[in-house]
């Protein structure tokens, strides 16, 4: 272990959406940070959402029946929240239409009133205007649609992202403001002073070497994995999490050929199932299955059978397991309500919850994707409670352009009509990598244009790119996480392992055992999706 320790303002535990959002947010307001993630970062949780950013019309509903103030912030935090997002993050995030087709006359109107609400409450930052759909339209637009008894439908306007991508931008936003950024470095214990945390002893697995970092204030905001950081500062602390699954497929394109979502609010389970434009596939996914806390959570026969089973209600297309060309399965933390039942997860709102241990452990808990910059804000307003560093710096954040939305993006493209990029070259850069892109383009200058796939716009030099670039150290971060490849075609990034481990080898001085270890569990992992 190295005898060497370094201090920090503080330290953030998680590679996710609330760390990242914090490390940004404290950063800005010019406390010194680090963020240590034992994973990759987005591995979990936050790559595996339904893509969605959404105010939450389903707890609108809840608001309105039980008049739950709670359920009604929450989607007025949410639409706020949605706003900043496609703001922000604009080469990531954009609007989506949703359409739910409807099978009783009065389901119409009752759903109407509903989304002229959620408009409503949107107010200003409104993204469009919710309209009553005919049956003919709906049948036009999704001809796979289910026609018997359909009455029409009603169409509304919610966003959509890439939210493996927008963790990586808000990493290199924070690192752009000084936050030191460490995957693959897992916190294994804490270290004391009078009984209250100063700092982590951690395993950086990459050097397999240990070694201690100190901090005024250590935050926990590992999502699903809270309560056993909580239990690592006192073994008998009590859970305050619930978590449940989100199961999602991915179909070809010719399932949704259209740039609209579907979207069944409420399945005969009482679920949310949706199919949705993503990548240029079609992801079909329902949300609120209980679950157990686990590092890689798989989508099991039984969750797949529930999907086709539910689609084939919904519409007439014959979907079989041959047409699946990924899968995963994402958990979403869940503060647990001692008034609600904790066995339903559909009951338990999504709102965020801080709690602070005795020896002074700060976790961040519950919330969703939506809310992370909200979670972000408030967690670092409770440090400047309590440290005079940050009693005039204001959280900054809400207008604050991500790492890829800095840039005009008309100066972009004219940046890169100099390096002669075809046009589907450049249309896939943009979208991916904002303003980056030009960036990106310095290493197609230099290591060509090759594909990793003759099927899609990836390129050998984006590797070079991620490497240098974006935190990576495996085939997986890269074809997974950076690139979503192996979450919208499995068989596609299997395709592309070994040509990416090559890289990866070259550049980082692998033996020949530790890149064929590489291969192997790339091809495990792929294999299983």
């Amino acid at each position: 272990m190295s005898d060497f320790v370094e201090h920090y303002d503080v330290i953030i535990i998680g590679g996710g959406a609330t760390s990242s959002g914090i490390a940004l947010d404290a950063s800005l307001r010019g406390l010194k940070c680090i963020v240590i993630e034992k994973n990759d970062f987005a591995q979990g949780t936050s790559s595996r959402s339904t893509k969605l950013v959404h105010g939450g019309v389903r707890y609108l509903e809840a608001a309105v029946k039980k008049l739950d103030l709670a359920q009604y912030a929450l989607v007025k935090e949410g639409l706020k929240e949605r706003y900043r997002i496609l703001n922000n993050a604009s080469h990531l995030a954009r609007a989506i239409t949703l359409v739910t087709p409807l099978y009783k006359w009065y389901e119409i109107p009752y759903m109407y009133v509903g989304l002229f609400l959620y408009d409503f409450i949107s107010g200003k930052r409104r993204l469009g205007k919710s309209q009553i759909v005919s049956k003919k339209e709906i049948m036009d637009i999704f001809p796979g649609v289910k026609k018997a008894g359909l009455k029409g439908g009603v169409r509304y306007f919610d966003g959509a992202f890439n939210d493996a991508r927008m963790v990586i931008s808000l990493l290199q936003t924070a690192k752009q403001q000084g936050c030191e950024i460490r995957n693959y470095n897992e916190v294994i214990n804490f270290t004391y002073e009078n009984q209250k945390i100063n700092g982590v002893t951690v395993h950086n697995h990459i050097k397999n070497e240990k070694y201690k970092l100190t901090a005024h204030h250590v935050i926990n905001a590992t999502g699903p994995f809270s309560d056993a950081i909580r239990k690592l500062d006192k073994e008998d602390v009590s859970n305050i999490l619930e978590v449940s699954s989100g199961i999602h497929i991915v179909l070809d394109k010719k399932f949704l050929p259209n740039d609209e979502g579907l979207m069944i609010p409420k399945t005969q389970d009482g679920r949310v199932l949706f199919m949705l434009p993503y990548l240029g596939k079609c992801l079909v996914g329902t949300t609120d299955e209980k679950a157990k806390v686990e590092q890689n959570p798989k989508v099991e026969q039984k969750d797949i059978e529930y999907l086709l089973r539910h689609v084939r209600l919904y519409f007439d297309i014959e979907i079989t397991q041959k047409d699946i060309l990924s899968s995963w399965s994402g958990l979403r933390p869940l503060v647990v309500n001692t008034n609600l039942d904790a066995h339903n997860t559909k009951s338990i709102v999504r709102e965020h919850y801080l709690d602070i241990s005795a020896s002074g452990l700060i976790s961040i808990v519950g919330g969703k994707w939506t809310t992370y910059r909200k979670m972000a804000q408030d967690t670092v307003d409770f440090i400047a409670l309590k440290n005079k560093k940050l009693m005039s710096c204001k959280c900054t954040t809400q207008d604050f352009k991500l790492v890829g939305s800095q840039k005009d993006i008309s100066m972009v493209k004219n940046d890169l009509k100099k390096v002669y990029l075809n046009e589907e070259t450049e249309d896939h850069l943009l979208r991916i990598y904002g303003d980056q892109a030009t960036l990106v383009a310095q290493y197609i200058n230099k290591y060509g244009f090759e594909k990793l796939h003759p099927n899609y716009s990836f390129l050998q030099a984006e590797v070079y790119y991620s490497i240098h670039n974006e935190f990576i150290y495996s085939s997986l971060d890269f074809l997974v996480r950076r690139i979503n490849l192996g979450l919208i075609d499995a068989k596609a990034a299997l395709s592309c392992v070994e040509r990416v481990t090559r890289i990866l080898s070259k550049e980082f001085n692998w033996d020949l055992e530790t890149f064929n270890q590489e291969i192997q569990r790339s091809n495990n992992y792929l294999n299983s999706c």
